[in-house]
C-alpha cells in the first residue's frame, strides 16, 4: 500500500460477489486511486466483496449496505474523523481507520471518533486481514447473536440473516432483513415510522424508502397481513392470517 497517486472518485461501486460463507461486503473509502485498487483485489483474493468511495460524501451514502468500513481519514471534501462520526452516530458497523495519520493524538483521535482500530500507511495486508477478523469477532456476537426468532410458520434466523415462510427460502436484501428483525423482535409493539428509519437507514432514507421495502417484504413473504400499516404510527409485525402454503420448498 505505498503506491501514492491521488486521482479521487466521486462515487461507489459494487465489485466482485463474495465467494464463501466467511467473505464480507467491505466499503473502502479511499481516495488515492492506486491504494483503492491494490487494497480491493488484495480483499477480493480473500473472497470479500468490496464497496468502492473515493469521498467522505460517497461514503456517507454507501456505509449502510456494508458489513464493516475501512477508512482514509485524508479526504478530499469532509474530514474522515466527521464521516467516522457520522456513521458511528447512525449505527455500529466496524470501522478500522487506515491512514497516513500516525501520531499518538491522530490514533486517539481516530478512536474516539467511532473507529474499531486504526492502522497506519504503509502497513502489511496479513496484519490488516488479521485485525478485520478481530474486529469481526468482537463485533458479530452483538450484530448476530445466534438467536432464531420463531413466528408461527415465520422463521428469522439473526446468524446466518436467512428468513423461510413454512419452509421455503426467502430471499431478502439485507436492509429488508433489518426491518423484518427489527418488527418481529417486537412483535407485540408498533413501531413508530421514524424509529424504522432511524434504526435500519440512518441518515440517509425517504418515507417512499420505508413504504418500498414494506411492499417488497409483502411480496416476498406472500402476504400481506404479515406486515400491518398502524396508520399515522408505524408498522407491527402481523400473523401472515391468510397466506397459502406452497405446495413445494425452495432450498
Amino acid at each position: 500500500m505505498n503506491d501514492r497517486s491521488h486521482t479521487a472518485l466521486d462515487s461507489g461501486v459494487t465489485l466482485s460477489p463474495p465467494r464463501s460463507v466467511t467473505a464480507l461486503r467491505i466499503l473502502v473509502v479511499e481516495n488515492n486511486l492506486r491504494d483503492l485498487e491494490a487494497l480491493t483485489r488484495g480483499l477480493q483474493r480473500h473472497g470479500h466483496e468490496v464497496l468502492q468511495a473515493g469521498t467522505g460524501g460517497a461514503a456517507l451514502t454507501a456505509y449502510q449496505d456494508a458489513d464493516l468500513v475501512l477508512i482514509d481519514l485524508e479526504l478530499t471534501d469532509l474530514d474522515g474523523l466527521e464521516v467516522c462520526r457520522a456513521i458511528r452516530g447512525a449505527c455500529d458497523i466496524p470501522i478500522i481507520a487506515v491512514t497516513a495519520r500516525g501520531t499518538e493524538l491522530d490514533r486517539v483521535l481516530g478512536l474516539q471518533a467511532g473507529a474499531d482500530d486504526y492502522m497506519v500507511k504503509p502497513y502489511g495486508f496479513r496484519e490488516l486481514m488479521a485485525r478485520i477478523e478481530a474486529v469481526m469477532r468482537r463485533v458479530r456476537p452483538q450484530r448476530t447473536n445466534g438467536n432464531v426468532l420463531l413466528h408461527g410458520p415465520l422463521r428469522i434466523d439473526a446468524s446466518s440473516r436467512e428468513v423461510s415462510v413454512h419452509g421455503r427460502r426467502v430471499e431478502v436484501t439485507r436492509k429488508e432483513f433489518d426491518l423484518l428483525c427489527l418488527l418481529a423482535s417486537h412483535p407485540d409493539t408498533v413501531i413508530p415510522r421514524k424509529q424504522i428509519m432511524h434504526q435500519v437507514w440512518g441518515d440517509t432514507w425517504s418515507r417512499r424508502t420505508v413504504d418500498t421495502h414494506v411492499s417488497s417484504l409483502r411480496n416476498k413473504l406472500g402476504c400481506s397481513n404479515w406486515i400491518i400499516t398502524v396508520r399515522g404510527v408505524g408498522f407491527r409485525l402481523g400473523t401472515g392470517e391468510g397466506a397459502v402454503r406452497p405446495a413445494t420448498s425452495d432450498i
